[in-house]
């Protein structure tokens, strides 16, 4: 499977706008060089147009940067730098980007920020993993990070250095068990399948790209032979989702049948989708995952 290069969920232009680095790519009756920012929010939605009621395409995580292209009336156009997703997000969600690198990474599946090193202190928000910050101050067991004007507190333990990956893929994704399946969603409150995925590898130090159909064309390697070849840890395709194979025979995936990331048995998963003409069309494997203890 191959991916248009400039397909629209990953090229920040329009029909009456494009960035200033696609000038020689593609005809457009303006071109704009992009303001970096930053979110300064947990989540951040991602909409196809610049409307409350639009459908959601992604969600950025504090601290993603984006691009900024176009603002109006209240919305902002632009780039995640993550992942290359395009789309609109509310301006009032993203500020200046300082450049400064990041320190840290959530490795908890969310974790509270307070405006106090105590646990007894109203939360000011909440971060989720993958989420990288600038950790500046630590006091006891929590850790002061680059929240809003004055800082914020998380507990230290739910941080790791950006270097500490966890190879066992699986195992980050087990941890969304039971999380509400969300179209666009990419945390605990709410993801889809290909972020799941997304997610899991990011915490391994795997980039993935942010959709099934992406990911079926560029993460890992594919697996010749059909399901007889599989093994755990290898990702299964068909049109529009994508699974983790977590045990032979045993599926782990978000999904729209239960409405969370939840395990299924394959065979159960091929008989009730036997009249909808989605066959698993695509097996890859990624990085062998270490042995455990």
């Amino acid at each position: 499977m191959k991916i248009d290069p400039f397909d629209p969920r990953l090229t920040p232009a329009r029909a009456d706008i494009a960035a200033d680095f696609l000038e020689a790519e593609i005809e457009a009756p303006k071109y704009v060089k992009g303001e970096p920012c930053r979110v300064l929010r947990g989540t951040l939605s991602v909409r196809e147009k610049p409307e409350a009621a639009a459908r959601q395409s992604t969600e950025l995580l504090f601290n993603e940067r984006f691009i900024v292209y176009e603002r109006k009336d209240g919305w902002a156009w632009g780039q995640n730098q993550t992942d290359g997703y395009v789309g609109y997000v509310r301006e009032d969600g993203l500020g200046p980007d300082t450049d400064a690198p990041y320190s840290n990474e959530i490795q908890a599946l969310r974790s509270y920020v307070f405006p106090e090193p105590d646990l007894k202190t109203i939360p000011l928000d909440m971060l989720h993993l993958s989420t990288r910050v600038r950790v500046t101050e630590e006091s006891g067991k929590y850790s002061r990070i680059d929240y809003g004007s004055g800082g914020g507190w998380i507990y230290t333990p739910h941080l790791c250095g950006l270097s500490e990956v966890e190879p066992d893929y699986l195992s980050t994704a087990e941890l969304f068990m039971g999380a509400p399946y969300g179209w666009g969603g990419r945390s605990s409150f709410g993801l889809d399948c290909s972020a799941l995925v997304q997610l899991a590898l990011a915490r391994a130090g795997i980039t993935a790209p942010r959709d099934s159909d992406m990911q079926e064309a560029a993460v890992g390697e594919v697996v010749e032979g059909g399901l007889d070849a599989a093994e755990p840890g290898d990702l299964l395709f068909t049109a529009g989702h994508v699974m983790f194979l977590a045990e032979p025979g045993i599926l782990l995936h978000a999904n729209g049948h239960h409405m969370a990331v939840a395990y299924e048995a394959l065979t159960d998963f091929m008989d009730r989708t036997k009249d909808m003409d989605i066959p698993i069309r695509t097996i890859r494997r990624l990085p062998s995952i270490p042995p455990i203890g």
